[in-house]
């Protein structure tokens, strides 16, 4: 469908309940009138859905009007009544337009047909009469808005509508908290669709590396002089007997769900560890991209299962297509834009560009594309992440590049950034692209927000702008610290204060905007709190009560997590208090010089020089306060400019295993009097951790007795290399210290 900017204004008057409780002399039929229903709702077939899109206008026809109407599943029908299906004998109400999950309404001989392209797509016209024509919106959580009314009339109606995907998939807490959530924004989840819960990584599902990886390490990926077997390995695809194994799996997984027809064969998490033996590799240079064998062998399999599809994923390492190989009809490409930057669409920067270049590729080859987009912070769920003025463009890109399945993965956690919003906003555009994002925003503002929404829609469009204008790149792991010279100075940030002030006094009176409101600054709260502890100086009487602001906020509004490792608030606001609040105690190592044996990599050498002594403590993110070794041991040395006495050395290290940071194994410390000839104090032996929370890890060594010694030397022995459980397994995993504590 094509509309022009003008006719996609007029739809959404349309859309969202312009029409509802229709004008006298506007009605075609009158369902509920004076609190008593005029007519029935007929259910002409024995499908689910149509069942299900019967006791939803029942229920919500009752919510407005008190009335309840009849359900009866019969095949006649009379003038008034509602009647879903398609099973009425001579029905000539239109379907072959339609395709699954579509619907046509209309009630030009008095009764209002809702017939359906298949799947939920009656349903979706049973939401869409009542979101249209009846004013129910429905925004969150068991949020929703209607207008109660004695008599509830309808126009004349004659729509039918296709969805622009044929699987349409998002994140919003309240799709595991309320099941109508989920059929009211359209949207479906893998276990509706892919067998088993065969969904994405699942190489380790299907080859589980426990049963074969010894046995069989021929298997798994050949890299580095050595095969890799592993929880996080890939195949070796060129071997006959995993093609065997997988096949003789799948069969045995479609035969266990004969209702579902697709699963996913994929590659599991992480980059550069697919198989360089000499078959695969001759394979993937002769594709001129290491998705070639891929292909080659997802192409095996759906030859033996012609009836079914085969996803797999085109994600970091397999995201170019090959040059030669074409995928099978039924091999659906999931194509992931992980690497992408988020401040402008995917058309107009280089991390974008490069995408497109695959998508168009895989466009080429393929008309059976699955998109995964990413729309979100997934370190710091709780930071403002303005991307809504990119998601329309994108969203049309795809469905421009034959995408007919959509993911757009906005991790949308309670008190997450625009959690409910950005959801709202994302299931309309997988519906229809075509719609304008603003306005969209606007309906939206207004029945969330109330009297608040013009402060909050200017508070959007001042971020958007700041952010635009900053220059900084916009990403899925990003830091509030990232931004504080840019979208999240001092000055920006004063402005958007006195804009939520603004929005929570116009609605002192309303509880339930007042809530969302305070809900939704809340990231806001949270990012003035994070770079507040990068500042050398620190008001901690005013951060002290903000952070008890943060707390009670959370608690209040059940946030679950800051990030998908499932660190919490409470923990934040705890952790704060103990590692970012200054301390009265003194370091003696303040200030004091470093001089590395052993350089840190890249561009951490040069803020080494201070960073290990200034005080400032390092967050989840790596980006700031940090210095960081990759695949080597480190070493330096603390001159503290003069013979000093202590007893005890603290270091302190990040784990973050989705960065690939792990603890290292152990770390020494030697002293000296003249730099030059050393003794060593102690070591400390670090066992392995493989829990995926963030963690901050002192490691420290005590003297019973006070030393004294002008000259400290640290010597940190790394892990080097991601085990085999690690989704980088046989690459170069990092090691990072923040600081160093003498006292």
């Amino acid at each position: 469908m094509n509309y022009s900017r003008y006719s996609i204004i007029t739809l959404l008057f349309l859309l969202f309940g312009l029409a509802a409780n229709a004008r006298k002399d506007n009605v075609t039929m009158t369902l509920v009138e004076n609190g008593r229903p005029q007519g029935r709702i007929i259910v002409t077939t024995h499908e689910a859905a149509d069942r299900q899109a019967a006791a939803l206008l029942q229920d919500f026809i009752q919510r407005i009007s008190g009335a309840r109407m009849e359900i009866r599943h019969e095949t006649t029908s009379r003038k008034g009544d509602i009647v879903i299906g398609n099973g009425a004998p001579n029905n000539t109400v239109p379907t072959v337009d339609l395709s699954e999950d579509g619907f046509r309404l209309t009630n030009g001989d008095g009764r209002l047909h809702i017939v359906s392209g298949g799947d939920k797509g009656a349903i979706y016209g049973a939401i869409t009469l009542l979101e249209r024509f009846l004013g129910i919106r429905y925004w969150g959580d068991h949020e929703y808005s209607l207008t109660p009314a004695k008599t509830v009339a309808l126009p004349a109606i004659n729509i039918a509508e296709n969805p622009a995907f044929r699987y349409r998939q998002s994140q919003h807490y309240a799709m595991a908290t309320d099941s109508l959530y989920t059929l009211w924004m359209r949207l479906e989840s893998p276990g509706d669709v892919f067998a088993g819960g065969y969904w994405v990584h699942t190489f380790d599902r299907l080859l589980p590396s426990a049963v074969y990886g010894e046995a069989h390490p021929e298997y798994y990926s050949y890299f580095n002089g050595q095969r890799h077997p592993g929880k996080a390995s890939q195949w070796c695809l060129s071997n006959p007997d995993v093609l065997e194994i997988v096949t003789a799996k799948l069969d045995s997984i479609f035969k266990a769900h004969p209702q579902q027809h697709i699963l996913s064969v994929s590659q599991n998490d992480g980059n550069y560890t697919n198989c360089q033996c000499e078959h695969c590799k001759a394979l993937d240079e002769h594709e001129g991209a290491p998705s070639g064998s891929l292909i080659h062998f997802l192409n095996k399999l759906a030859d033996r299962f012609p009836d079914k599809e085969i996803s797999t994923l085109a994600y970091l390492y397999t995201m170019r297509p090959p040059k030669h190989v074409k995928p099978r009809p039924n091999v659906n490409i999931m194509l992931c834009s992980i690497d992408c930057d988020r401040e402008v669409s995917l058309t107009e920067n280089a991390s974008g560009r490069e995408f497109v270049r695959a998508i168009e590729g895989w466009s080429r080859v393929s008309d059976n594309i699955f998109v995964w987009d990413y729309g979100i912070n997934f370190d710091n769920y709780l930071t403002p992440f303005p991307n809504f003025h990119i998601l329309a463009d994108n969203i049309r890109l795809f469905k421009q590049n034959n995408v007919t399945m959509h993911f757009s993965q906005i991790a949308s956690v309670r008190g997450g950034d625009f959690a409910e919003m950005r959801t709202w906003i994302v299931s309309k555009l997988m519906w229809n692209p075509q719609y304008d994002t603003d306005s969209l925003m606007t309906v939206f503002l207004n029945g969330y927000y109330g009297d608040g929404a013009p402060y909050i829609y200017r508070y959007i469009k001042m971020l958007e702008g700041a952010l635009m204008g900053s220059g900084q790149r916009l990403w899925i792991y990003d830091s509030p610290v990232s931004h504080k010279q840019g979208m999240l100075k001092p000055a920006l940030m004063r402005r958007y204060a006195d804009l939520f002030d603004h929005a929570e006094a116009a609605v002192a009176g309303d509880s339930i905007h007042l809530a969302r409101i305070r809900r939704t600054r809340l990231p806001l709260l949270y990012s003035e709190l994070d770079i507040a502890r990068t500042e050398t100086t620190m008001d901690t009487t005013a951060i002290s009560r903000k952070l008890a602001l943060f707390e009670q906020r959370a608690t209040l509004f059940d946030v679950p997590m800051l990030n998908e490792r499932y660190n919490t608030p409470i923990e934040y606001a705890t952790l704060y208090r103990t590692r970012y609040m200054p301390r009265t105690e003194r370091n003696i190592a303040a200030g004091a010089t470093v001089r590395f044996l052993t350089p840190p990599t890249g561009r951490y050498a040069t803020p080494g020089n201070t960073a290990l002594t200034d005080g400032l403590y390092g967050g989840a993110t790596f980006g700031e306060s940090w210095i960081g070794w990759e695949g080597i041991d480190g070493a330096f040395i603390l001159d503290l400019g003069e013979p000093q006495s202590f007893s005890e050395i603290r270091t302190d290290f990040l784990h973050q295993l989705g960065a690939w940071i792990l603890l290292p194994k152990c770390i020494r410390y030697s002293i000296s009097d003249d730099g030059d000839t050393f003794h060593e104090i102690g070591a400390v032996d670090q066992p392995e951790d493989r829990e995926s929370k963030v963690k901050f890890v002192e490691l420290s060594s005590r003297n019973p007795q006070p030393l004294t010694a002008r000259y400290i030397k640290v010597e940190i022995t790394g892990t080097k290399t991601c085990p085999h459980w690690h989704y980088g397994v046989g690459h170069p995993c990092w090691f990072f210290i923040d600081e160093i504590v003498v006292q």
